[in-house]
């Protein structure tokens, strides 16, 4: 079976690395499904996205990304977020409650990134939003 290397680096940390048999993300033009032999692409991510990397045996890492890039490339995809936190690491009552104080903040523009960043980290943590 035909496989990708992956890296998802964030500014703070390597999240993943690995061999995966595909990636889904969301960019700004749409969720992106890559398989191996995928054409070269870059795309940037969607504010308050999920990243799923489906690795060799199957499994699936879950990945809240915030900000950055995908790139495609014959040597695999490169994931560059500015923040990304996996699943099993997402405390869901934390996030729940960035998201509250984020709402009651209204429309200002740092209240907007605030709770799409608590979003999908409850997206990515298999909560309801």
């Amino acid at each position: 079976m035909a496989t990708l290397q992956v890296e998802l680096v964030a500014v703070e940390r390597k999240i993943w690395s690995g061999e995966a048999s595909m990636v889904i993300a969301r960019t700004t033009e749409g969720e992106l499904g890559v398989l191996p032999g995928h054409a070269p692409l870059l795309g940037q991510l969607a504010e308050g996205g999920v990243v799923t990397i489906r690795t060799e045996s199957g499994d699936d890492v879950i990945v809240a990304a915030h900000g950055g890039f995908l790139s495609v490339s014959d040597k695999g995809v490169s994931i560059l977020a500015e923040t990304a936190e996996i699943s099993t690491e997402i405390d869901v009552e934390r996030a729940r409650e960035a998201l509250r104080r984020a709402e009651e903040s209204g429309d200002e523009p740092e209240a907007l990134d605030a709770a799409r960043r608590a979003q999908s980290r409850l997206r990515a943590a298999g909560a309801t939003v």
